[in-house]
């Protein structure tokens, strides 16, 4: 999802700053990012506070807090997954003083999705592949993800698994 999120901003004129790991950089940049940050960084040092429109949370965890600090007043928060860590504290101060907006987004109207499949047909995003596996090789597949060492999809194919 975070390549699709850093394609798509490109495709809408965003400058666009991932948090990732090192390792991930230089893909993320290849793939259109602007800039990263390392997810061990403070981000407010990184970035500094109230610099950021938008921003597209994958992850939550420890780091969000300092995300909602970075956020311009005004700001708008969307979130999509927590694979850092469900729980997070909100000073609710900075919800109401920051006049921020939050979004969840998990089921999106119609039309958006038309619009990602008119986005990857004009090849303004292309969908990541990462690895490939027969069904049957499922165990490999849920490996490789939990390593969190890919970028991109892992997909598994129904028609090798014979």
């Amino acid at each position: 999802m975070g390549s699709a999120a850093i394609q798509l901003a490109k495709a809408r004129g965003a400058k666009v700053i991932a948090v990732t790991s090192p390792a991930k950089s230089e893909e993320l940049i290849q793939l259109g990012a602007d800039q990263t940050v390392s997810r061990s960084e403070n981000l407010i040092e990184a970035l500094g506070k109230d610099s950021v429109d938008v921003v597209i949370d994958l992850v939550a965890g420890e780091q969000w807090g300092n995300l909602l600090e970075v956020m311009k007043p005004g700001g708008r928060y969307a979130v999509a997954g927590a694979i850092g860590g469900p729980m997070v504290q909100l000073d609710i101060r900075t919800l109401y003083l920051k006049d921020l907006s939050f979004f969840g987004c998990t089921k999106l109207e119609p039309e958006v999705f038309a619009n990602l499949v008119h986005h990857i047909e004009t090849s303004n995003i292309k969908p990541l592949v990462a690895h490939s596996f027969p069904l049957k090789e499922i165990d490999a597949a849920q490996t490789l993800f939990l390593e969190k060492k890919h970028t991109g999809k892992i997909v598994l194919s129904v028609k090798d698994s014979h």
